[in-house]
């Protein structure tokens, strides 16, 4: 059953690192704040850190089991473990058409990142006014070649370091980019919370405000923060499961998957305390949506002393976020070529790379050349994109693990147990089984039916 030429992690903080940078990303770095902004701070923290504990946990346990169980990707795990004659495999070609779909628009924001990265430290956001740095973004929005370049060039560098294979290009350079991440994110907290005003801003982020809550409906709140921590860690696709297969029986996986949570909700966490008094402090409203990223913030960082410096370490600070995510993505991409077609890496590296050049073009296009092209009540290419993904594949994927994982008819509960449990860690207790197998399937029916409710009857 297991594949015994399958690469390996050289180490378990190679593995750590690794997962979190898939889990790591732009969910938490630019969608976290601008989201926690909306519902009010800290109150909806809370519901954010309840639900990735009773939520992500289970999930991603779910998901480094059956990718260990098989030693392959999602496009081949459920072939590999299935009982004989079931169709669970069906499942394996829309989690791998999940990651195509979440590349062809996430390399694209990745590829703004990497612009601003350069704009910043050019200079082209320092002594001009507020108008002319909303009109940077907006200038990069209607320009498809400018886009098209960044978008290749995240690509490219993604598929480059992928191609050096699992230990000396994905493992080595996704530990380097989170520890750089890391000291990167301290020295923009240390700025931020000693800007004059920041302590109003670490207010709104720390202490629960429940007003604000019933201000924008208790069920809206909620429901967002369920979202926000199953769009954090990818859950659904097998992204993740990937870098099970790579593991081996030293570590019990529960213990494995609260580390990588815990990382990924650390770094969301301490996004706060960069961007919250940094808005505070210069009077800029936290809920800007996601033009506080591309806008608000680089009109803050102008009004500061050294403000180039500060908006170019944020940006490269951005930049590994995305690319962390990009090369674990397009990691279990290749291996589904390899796992399916029998490739070499290099040749499932090449057709890919290709592949997802071509494919994220129509997302760059749909804000310029096709920007009349949308689908009422979804929006534009890339919200149709991320629709398909975040309000579709996330939720009924991980519900498909769920219930492989829990039913007789699946791999089952005890074979489930068996596998996670094996090796040093923390055990997943067999006394949720009634929650994991009744409670968390209804929860994310729940998810993807409010989603269609609040996305078709309850937008504007």
């Amino acid at each position: 059953m297991e594949n015994t030429n399958r690469e390996t992690f050289k180490s378990r903080i190679g593995f750590i690192m690794t997962s979190a940078g898939c889990a790591i990303g732009l969910g938490n770095v630019w969608r976290f704040p601008f989201i926690t902004g909306k519902y009010g701070g800290a109150a909806f923290v809370l519901f954010y850190l309840i639900f990735l504990v009773i939520l992500g946990i289970p999930v991603m346990t779910m998901e480094f089991a059956v990718g260990r169980a098989s030693g392959k990707s999602a496009s081949r795990s459920f072939h590999a473990i299935e009982p004989q004659g079931s169709k669970w495999h069906i499942y394996g070609h829309f989690a791998i058409a999940g990651n195509y779909l979440l590349m062809m628009y996430y390399t694209a924001v990745a590829g703004w990142i990497f612009a601003f990265v350069f704009k910043s430290a050019k200079g082209m956001f320092s002594g001009v006014t507020p108008e002319e740095v909303g009109a940077v973004f907006t200038n990069l929005l209607a320009n498809p070649w400018e886009q098209i370049l960044w978008m290749v060039i995240v690509v490219v560098l993604g598929f480059s370091i992928c191609l050096a294979g699992l230990k000396n290009g994905v493992e080595k350079v996704s530990t380097i980019l989170m520890t750089i991440l890391l000291v990167l994110m301290f020295i923009l907290i240390a700025r931020s919370v000693t800007l004059p005003g920041a302590a109003e801003g670490l207010k709104f982020y720390l202490k629960p405000d429940f007003s604000k809550m019933v201000e924008n409906g208790i069920g809206e709140v909620i429901f967002a923060a369920l979202g926000q921590s199953l769009f954090t860690l990818s859950l659904g696709i097998g992204s993740l499961a990937i870098f099970g297969s790579y593991l081996g029986k030293e570590k019990s996986l529960t213990g494995e998957s609260c580390i990588i949570i815990g990382l990924d909700t650390f770094v969301a966490l301490m996004a706060g305390f960069i961007i919250f008094p940094s808005c505070f402090s210069f009077g800029v409203q936290p809920n800007a949506g996601p033009g506080l990223l591309f806008v608000t913030l680089p009109n803050i960082f102008n009004t500061m002393p050294f403000g180039r410096l500060w908006a170019t370490i944020f940006f490269i600070f951005m930049s590994f976020a995305a690319l962390s995510t990009v090369i674990a993505v397009f990691e279990n991409i290749i291996a589904a070529g390899m796992d399916r077609f029998g490739w070499s890496r290099t040749k499932s590296v090449f057709i890919n790379m290709a592949l997802i050049i071509v494919l994220s073009i129509p997302c760059i296009l749909g804000f310029n050349v096709w920007s009349g092209f949308s689908i009422p009540k979804i929006g534009d290419i890339q919200s149709i994109e991320d629709f398909i993904v975040s309000n579709n594949l996330l939720p009924i994927g991980s519900l498909i693990y769920i219930l492989f994982c829990t039913s007789r008819y699946g791999w089952g509960f005890d074979n489930f147990l068996e596998e996670t449990n094996a090796g040093n860690g923390i055990k997943f207790p067999r006394a949720l089984k009634f929650y994991v197998k009744w409670i968390l399937p209804v929860i994310f029916i729940a998810v993807w039916v409010i989603g269609y409710i609040q996305q078709f009857f309850l937008s504007k």
